[in-house]
């Protein structure tokens, strides 16, 4: 059952580089609207992600304001490293399925 709290969104894209980060953060800004606060971000098409694309999350994680969480789930074995040699798994939950990514903001 999904929790009508928690916004999931699933990435089409393969890469979330310098080039397509603009309209990634267009797109996901509009999906998130003003009251969005728990994000489940499905990525577990992307392949690459460079560091403008995690400057993009940070500006959604940011724009979430305070209390704001994400969750990004099925990030491939590169994606997942460089979430952890920046740090930034601090900030995101990383999670192998929604459920589990559910369950992570819930708690």
């Amino acid at each position: 059952m999904t929790d009508p709290a928690v916004l999931e969104i699933t990435v089409p894209d393969e890469r979330i580089d310098a080039a397509a980060a603009p309209a990634f953060k267009q797109a996901m800004s509009d999906a998130l609207g003003s009251s969005t606060r728990r994000l489940v971000l499905d990525m577990s098409q992307v392949q690459f992600v460079d560091s403008t694309g995690l400057g993009v999350l940070v500006s959604l994680l940011k724009q979430m304001g305070e209390g704001g969480r994400i969750a990004v789930v099925g990030a491939a074995p590169g994606v997942r490293r460089l979430f952890q040699i920046t740090r930034l798994d601090s900030l995101f939950v990383l999670a192998d399925d929604a459920a589990s990514a559910r369950d992570a903001l819930n708690g």
